[in-house]
Formats: structure tokens, C-alpha cells, sequence
């Protein structure tokens, strides 16, 4: 894996790589390497983990099913987000995604699914918070969106002190474009207009994050996160706090930091 070049911005380690596999190979062996670490502690049952849903995951996932030695009957399996009104059966849904790419390609003792088509959204969100609070998160495998959004906590709904662990938010026209872009839908029009999210503080209380950057389009966002004024205009910044958090992009998303 060629790594160029790696900078600190607060207590965020950047990882600049050759191209988009290097960066997601690394991403992979990094987080296995805590997974092995945390079901080598006596008593320990289960390691939690949240995973997000995007293009810019699949290197990071495809490595990770590689990886050796991990009992992953012994790992119980989130997701970040879900669309409005979308099962888990619907191919466009988030949970359809993470099916397709690791959670029905790696035996996990646990699956919990965010129901996006639940009939009560706000009953959904409690649901879930609940299993939050019961099964503490250690890892996250996450990216960051072209306006530097982790999961849905996009600039205009973020709060790095949200009380709430899951909510329903609007989503703007830029970040549905960005599901366009991502070819996960023909055009505006067939993006949804509201979504589940795990909150900024549901997402950073874990205990380590790893966030994986590839493509031309975030180079922007990876160099706001890396130097603009922490908050949520920015809400990748919130990393930069996080004692255990390494975000990994290639040549193209990381170009402002060569």
C-alpha cells in the first residue's frame, strides 16, 4: 500500500494513498486490527460496529472480507442511514447496499437493519437509539460527503451536540445530487427528500473511526475537514477531536494536502 503522505489536523491522522484500493486496503487492515485486539479481551462477547453505506465503501469492504482471523460470528453489525420509506429489499436502500457488500458476505453474529420503511418514522428512531444505548458502538467505518457530511448530519442539521442518537431529516438538493453523482439514481427526481441518520454524537462516542475518502468529487470536503474552522458548517471537523480517527483518501480527494 503506497502511502504519500500523512498529516495531523488536530487529532485526526490524514492518510494520503497512491489510489482509491491502497486507501481502502489500509482502511481495512486498520479496523481488522482493533477487531482482533477488542474479541482478544477476556470476557468480551461482541464488538459493535456501525457501517456506512456509499461507492466510496467498496474498496474499504471488499479488503475487509479478506481479512483474516476474525470470529465474526462475534460481531454485531449497524448501519448509518436509510432513506424515508425504503425496506431493506428495495435495491436503491442503503440496507440493500450493505447486504450486497458485506453483511451477507461475512457470517456476523448480528444484523440490526434501520427500517426504513417502518410506519412510524419517529417510533423507528427510538427503536434504534435504543439498541444504540443497549450495544455501545467501538467501530465506525464511515466517509464524508461533498459538503463534508458524516452519515445524513448534513451543515444545515448537524449538531456536534445533538441529544438525540437517530432523527429524521430533510435532505437539500445538493446532497441528493451527490446520490446521483454516486450512480445510485437516475436523476434528481428519483432521490428521496427525507432520511434516518445516526446523530454526529451516536457516531463519535465510538471508539475508533475509520473514513474512507476516495475520488475527485471530495477533494473539497477532505480539505475543509482538514483546515477550515471546526463546527458544523464542516461536520467532518468533529473528527479532528476524536482520539481515535484516521480518514484515508487517494491522489485525487486528497490533492489539496500533497
Amino acid at each position: 500500500m503506497a502511502l504519500i503522505k500523512s498529516i495531523s489536523a488536530g487529532k485526526l491522522d490524514i492518510r494520503v494513498y497512491d489510489n482509491r484500493e491502497d486507501a481502502g486496503r489500509a482502511a481495512a487492515k486498520d479496523g481488522a486490527d482493533v477487531f482482533r485486539k477488542l474479541l482478544s479481551v477476556p470476557g468480551r462477547e461482541m464488538v459493535n460496529v456501525i457501517f456506512a453505506a456509499a461507492p466510496s465503501q467498496n474498496d474499504t469492504l471488499s479488503a475487509l472480507e479478506n481479512e483474516s482471523d476474525i470470529d465474526w460470528t462475534r460481531v454485531r453489525a449497524f448501519h448509518m442511514d436509510e432513506y424515508v420509506g425504503f425496506g431493506k429489499d428495495r435495491k436503491e436502500s442503503f440496507g440493500s447496499y450493505l447486504y450486497e457488500h458485506v453483511f451477507g458476505r461475512l457470517p456476523f453474529g448480528e444484523v440490526q437493519y434501520i427500517r426504513g420503511d417502518a410506519e412510524d418514522p419517529q417510533a423507528e428512531c427510538a427503536r434504534y437509539s435504543a439498541l444504540l444505548e443497549k450495544y455501545p458502538v467501538d467501530i465506525v467505518f464511515l466517509g464524508i460527503g461533498e459538503n463534508a457530511h458524516i452519515a445524513f448530519n448534513d451543515p444545515w442539521v448537524a449538531d456536534f451536540n445533538d441529544p438525540a442518537l437517530v432523527k429524521l431529516v430533510p435532505l437539500d438538493e445538493t446532497c441528493r445530487n451527490q446520490q446521483v453523482h454516486d450512480g445510485c439514481f437516475p436523476s434528481l427526481d428519483d432521490v428521496p427528500t427525507h432520511a434516518f441518520t445516526l446523530t454526529v454524537p451516536a457516531l463519535v462516542r465510538a471508539g475508533h473511526l475509520f473514513c474512507t475518502v476516495p475520488c475527485d468529487t471530495k477533494a473539497e470536503a477532505v480539505k475543509n475537514t482538514a483546515y477550515a474552522e471546526a463546527g458544523e458548517k464542516y461536520p467532518a471537523t468533529v473528527m479532528r477531536s476524536h482520539p481515535h480517527a484516521v480518514m484515508y483518501c487517494d491522489r485525487n480527494s486528497g490533492k489539496y494536502l500533497l
